[in-house]
């Protein structure tokens, strides 16, 4: 009944795990990515059409947090999950900078990324599983995406860096003492898409080592993500970008020599009233 497909690796002190075939399956991707006991659900849906008149690319990206994933219930005077707290921003923010850089270039279709935590132990940080989640849901369901993506978090205690510390660890970094860094880092195969940290009294060259660990501790994720999707993906959306060459082309002859000439003028205001004149 379910063609459920499961990848696992050891992963720090962790085990990873990438499931998909069994929830969600009306969507175009979705995967469950667990750590440890943390466990995070993506779905991936998009438009098989783009909007007429879109002139930008419609990304959203949700990452929610209930209480149940904690083994809580709300209670006292309010008894439903609030508005999206701080976290849930951030690290929907975190997970939408690396991946929207890897749609094919002229895709704006609707896409829908959407990021639930179903369970949180409380020692692994659910916003690195959410985005490697969301990566390996985007890799699988046919959307034009030049991923996969994987990210990691890398502090740095006793002159080591540490992989995927807990989140005790990270709590308030600032009164830890043996903690002095918090960093966050996205990346493909061949290239580092995000860096966001959080750091006291590190140098250059301990920074730039700890984005070169992170970068190379993704590597075996992102092979997982490929295996995953070897077994487990939809066939490609068949996208072919607007030819705008013709267009371009027209634009250029029309007017490059006279923006070259505009620009030319040292003088501000001759400057201003050439480019204006020009276009």
């Amino acid at each position: 009944m379910f063609n459920v497909t499961k990848k696992s690796m050891e992963w720090g002190e962790e085990t990873l795990t990438l499931e998909t075939g069994k929830v969600a399956r009306q969507a175009d991707g979705s995967v469950i990515a667990t750590l440890g006991e943390t466990s995070v659900m993506a779905n991936v849906t998009f438009a098989k059409e783009q909007k007429p008149g879109q002139d930008f690319f419609p990304l959203t990206v949700h990452y929610n947090e209930k209480y149940y994933a904690a083994g809580k219930i709300p209670g006292g005077f309010f008894k439903r999950e609030a508005r999206p707290t701080e976290k849930e921003t951030l690290t929907s923010r975190l997970i939408d900078r690396p991946i929207r850089p890897l749609f094919v270039p002229g895709f704006k279709n609707e896409v829908l990324v959407i990021c639930t935590v179903l369970s949180h132990d409380l020692v692994n940080d659910p916003d690195i599983v959410a985005m490697i989640a969301a990566s390996a849901a985007l890799t699988i369901s046919g959307a034009p995406f030049m991923g996969p993506i994987a990210g990691a978090r890398v502090g740095f205690e006793d002159g080591e860096y540490v992989l995927n510390p807990t989140c005790d660890d990270m709590h308030k970094l600032r009164d830890n003492p043996d903690q002095r860094l918090d960093l966050v880092v996205a990346g493909t195969k061949d290239a580092v898409m995000m860096v966001e940290s959080e750091a006291y009294e590190l140098s250059e060259a301990e920074m730039l080592g700890a984005v070169t660990f992170a970068h190379e501790q993704i590597q075996p994720v992102i092979d997982l993500i490929i295996s995953l999707a070897e077994e487990a993906a939809k066939e490609p959306f068949d996208f072919q970008p607007a030819d705008y060459s013709e267009l371009f082309a027209a634009v250029k002859a029309a007017g490059e020599d006279k923006i070259r000439a505009a620009y030319a003028h040292t003088d501000k205001q001759e400057r201003v009233a050439a480019v204006a004149a020009a276009k």
